[in-house]
């Protein structure tokens, strides 16, 4: 016979070792699947049919304290695995739009929300942990449905930044919470700031150690050539880490995310994240399937009017706020709304926050579970808003190409199609112009449209993604359509659907460096430009001149290395012969 916990221990991991394959199988995404499933096998899923049917109870979780040990198990792999991903490089070299749009989106609708908690009554600190916990957006959730958009991502980038800075943020605003936790509790500013000091004494401590010790313990387990040692080496600094800052009064999250920045430090940080790569999505299965499990659907029904209000409410906040700050800050009004109801649903790191507050005692446990129910809805919706998000901005655009105006009506002589009305798209229609080639722009950006047609260029307004969108603009008569966006993905999947359909089509495409224009040719391009190989052949070209090399020897040397680096990069994209050293000599080419 199974003792409860074990028994509640073995239907969490089998839940889910279930969701992931299934809802892989039925395009779900698994974050959502979690979710469900967690509610499906809770207390107040099928438990509560288990009276008359026994076995039900042996595939359910029976109580609620019981779930607690997985949930803090979930989050400490979790935090983990998301501190060996960050690491400390990737955090220096992510400046810019990270710590500026991400940081003001956070303090902004942090604020906004923390005000109105405010106003309905709740204490000072418990306001402020739950208007940071509700500002967070879904990493896992966005950034699985910003890939997989059509031809690039203009939401998904600035979606990245933002999401990216409230993973950095997640650990100083846990380490803060925790140290509010004496103020909480009635104790003084002293009380608070030696709580603060002694924290920011063990991290700086654990920082230490880790930087000397680390590497000797991975180079130890390295010479065994042990995979499984490198796991046990790993999950001993997470234990220690752990204890070390539950120990100086924080919750032991913060000693797990300290355990894998530490560890991405090193070395053998490549090796240990292949290792322990399982270890992120069973962590947020677990944690999530345990969120799920303690939702009360008799609860959330009773408080129908109350949760669709607060949902509403809160839906609404984020996505004004976020789309607002796009909007002023340059983004296209389609893009800033779509981003702005794609990161207005709260997260697995809201959860993580809620949580951790709570275990600090800065909110009541009713507070924290109802949030912690309205979190989950907006999880499970955050699809939905996904879907309406592209909707909306679909009819920004729609108004927005409206109001521009129509193309001249071209002749029927063949016209190149230059996808992209950027500076290099009008370089390139300034050659096409000079040498009496006909041509129009094409560009989803309605203010790069209007620039163009204001300078004189012919373009239009449109996703050049869309098969009809080209189809208009008489793609099946063009004489070369030009590739000049800089999205490598985007750009690379449109070369591939063109040459399927067009196999005689001249296809040229920008690229941003070597590997780029190997994947493109790939994919069907005539010819692919690497920016980074025509800056350096430029600069060569400058260099040579300068030091009084004739100018027909110049052409010859630049034009023979083109050709040579040509060759080179159709080589490595699996077209043509390995390239051969040139055997004419550089007096006959300038000749």
């Amino acid at each position: 016979m199974l003792s409860p916990a074990l028994s509640d221990a073995l239907v969490i991991l089998g839940a889910a070792g279930v969701v992931i394959p299934l809802f892989a199988q039925l395009r779900i995404t698994p974050v959502v699947g979690f979710i469900l499933v967690g509610v499906l096998v809770g207390p107040h899923g099928l438990a509560r049919a288990a009276g008359g049917h026994a076995w039900l109870g042996r595939v359910t979780v029976n109580t609620i304290q019981g779930q607690n040990p997985f949930a803090s198990l979930g989050m400490v792999l979790l935090l983990f695995s998301g501190g060996l991903e960050l690491g400390f490089d990737r955090l220096r070299a992510m400046a810019g739009t990270v710590f500026g749009l991400g940081a003001l989106e956070l303090l902004l609708n942090s604020a906004l929300i923390t005000l109105g908690f405010l106003f309905a009554g709740q204490p000072p600190v418990a306001a402020l942990a739950l208007g940071t916990a509700l500002a967070m957006s879904s990493t896992a959730l966005v950034l699985r449905i910003t890939s997989g958009q059509a031809a690039g991502s203009a939401a998904g980038r600035p979606a990245l930044a933002m999401l990216l800075f409230e993973d950095i943020a997640l650990v100083p605003v846990i380490f803060v919470l925790g140290a509010l936790a004496p103020l909480a509790a009635g104790g003084h500013i002293a009380a608070l700031l030696g709580t603060l000091l002694r924290g920011l004494l063990v991290m700086g401590g654990l920082l230490a150690a880790g930087r000397w010790l680390l590497p000797l313990l991975f180079a130890q387990a390295a010479r065994t050539k042990s995979p499984e040692l490198f796991l046990a080496a790993a999950l001993l600094v997470v234990i220690l880490a752990a204890l070390a800052t539950a120990f100086a009064g924080f919750s032991p999250i913060v000693g797990a995310m300290l355990a894998g920045l530490m560890i991405a430090g090193t070395d053998y940080h490549n090796e240990i994240e292949s290792i322990a790569a399982p270890f992120r999505g069973l962590g947020l299965g677990i944690f999530l399937i345990t969120v799920g499990a303690g939702v009360d659907l008799d609860a959330l029904w009773a408080h129908l009017g109350m949760v669709l209000a607060a949902t509403a409410a809160l839906l609404t906040v984020k996505a004004l706020v976020t789309g607002v700050l796009l909007r002023l800050m340059g983004t296209r009004p389609g893009t800033a709304a779509e981003v702005g109801i794609l990161l207005a649903s709260p997260s697995e790191t809201s959860l993580i926050v809620l949580s951790s507050a709570l275990s600090a005692r800065l909110i009541a446990p009713a507070t924290a579970q109802f949030w912690q129910d309205i979190t989950a809805i907006g999880l499970t919706v955050t699809p939905l808003l996904a879907l309406a998000g592209r909707r909306v901005a679909h009819h920004i655009a729609d108004a927005e190409q409206a109001a521009l105006p129509d193309l001249p009506p071209a002749d029927d002589a063949p016209r190149a199609i230059i996808i992209g009305c950027g500076r290099v798209g009008r370089v390139v229609a300034d050659l096409l112009r000079a040498h009496g080639r006909g041509f129009v722009g094409i560009d989803s950006n309605p203010d790069l449209v209007t620039l163009s047609l204001e300078r004189g260029y012919p373009a239009v307004y449109g996703d050049a993604a869309r098969s009809e969108t080209l189809a208009r603009l008489g793609i099946d008569k063009a004489s070369a359509v030009i590739l000049t966006m800089d999205e490598p993905v985007g750009a690379a999947r449109l070369v591939r659907r063109l040459r399927a359909q067009y196999p005689a089509l001249p296809i040229i495409a920008r690229a941003r460096d070597s590997a780029h224009a190997a994947q493109l040719y790939r994919a069907g391009a005539s010819h692919a430009v690497p920016e980074t190989l025509e800056a350096s052949l430029q600069l060569g070209e400058s260099v040579l001149v300068e030091l009084g090399v004739p100018m027909g020897f110049v052409i010859a040397t630049i034009h023979e290395k083109r050709d040579t680096f040509r060759e080179k990069i159709m080589h490595e994209g699996g077209l043509g012969a390995k390239p051969k050293l040139k055997s004419s000599s550089l007096r006959d080419r300038a000749g």
